[in-house]
């Protein structure tokens, strides 16, 4: 099981990369270049999926779906995004109970109002802390019924209401017994290094690119005692960024530009040679008796 795979590997410490994903395509893609882990992202998959904003339109059974489509393509860990855990105590099991059964080796549970929004937009809102341990009481609760997953309890209490209740907020949250905790939206180097001295234990961070913290580097985040960062969009925004430039080049002159990708490299990385070997393995062989 991956989980157990990245509980030794959280373990041994020093600081896990996971890029994050949108779709299976790219959790291969990350697993391809030698990551130990991928990070299915609630924006990207929003993005991908519906091409939509991260504004809380994903439903329990999409991300679970989206989830398990992502731990079939890659064999390392998925750390996955459950949002706010799509309801009440036993929407909250039935979403540990999903995630469980797609392979997900990590979920983060998030204290943000429902719809729930991406964690970097100005006017998050987080539900009272009565509340918010209540979701994750139930997830572990979840947890012993269903089996085992990594549970992170994310606060986004730092966008809309400042350090000092996303700082008080980790710290309750560490205190019920959850793996690790996680505070969104921070923008700022001042941010992550407050959020390192000051919230103990095992800790969660994402960077965004193009925020003041993603000049942070990984050594940099790991002295600061970080276990897991997360580059949430990093793939997504970099193939969107590819994909623009290429379109654009193809409708300006009408001819293909090189885009430094080709098929062979794509059926190798889809791993269409296996599968065409298992098919032909146990064709049924045409002809009459």
């Amino acid at each position: 099981m991956t989980v157990r795979i990245l509980r030794q590997r959280l373990q041994q410490g020093g600081i896990l990369a996971a890029p994050g994903a949108p779709d299976a395509l790219s959790a291969r893609v990350i697993a391809a270049a030698g990551f130990e882990s991928v990070y299915m992202t609630g924006l990207g998959a929003t993005a991908s999926r519906l091409g939509l904003p991260d504004l809380g339109l994903m439903t329990q059974t999409e991300m679970a779906e989206h989830a398990r489509a992502m731990c079939r393509a890659v064999d390392v860990p998925v750390i996955a995004d459950a949002d706010t855990g799509y309801g009440g105590p036993l929407n909250i099991r039935r979403a540990v109970a999903d995630y469980v059964q797609a392979g997900v080796a990590a979920l983060h549970l998030e204290d943000q109002v429902s719809p729930k929004r991406c964690g970097q937009l100005a006017g998050v809102k987080v539900v009272p802390l009565a509340e918010a341990e209540a979701r994750l009481k139930a997830a572990l609760a979840a947890r012993d019924e269903y089996g085992d997953v990594i549970i992170i309890a994310r606060t986004d209490a730092l966008p809309g209401h400042g350090i000092e209740l996303a700082v008080e907020r980790a710290r309750r949250y560490a205190d019920l017994g959850v793996d690790l905790v996680f505070v969104d939206g921070i923008k700022t180097v001042a941010e992550v290094e407050a959020i390192a001295a000051r919230v103990q234990g095992p800790k969660v961070i994402s960077i965004v690119d193009g925020t003041d913290a993603a000049r942070l580097d990984l050594k940099a985040l790991d002295q600061m005692g970080f276990a897991i960062c997360l580059y949430a969009v990093t793939g997504l925004f970099a193939g969107l960024a590819a994909q623009t430039a290429a379109f654009a080049a193809l409708r300006s002159s009408g001819a293909l530009p090189p885009v430094g990708y080709d098929y062979g490299q794509f059926c190798e990385l889809i791993g269409l040679a296996p599968h065409q070997q298992f098919a032909h393995r146990h064709e049924i062989e045409s002809g009459t008796e």
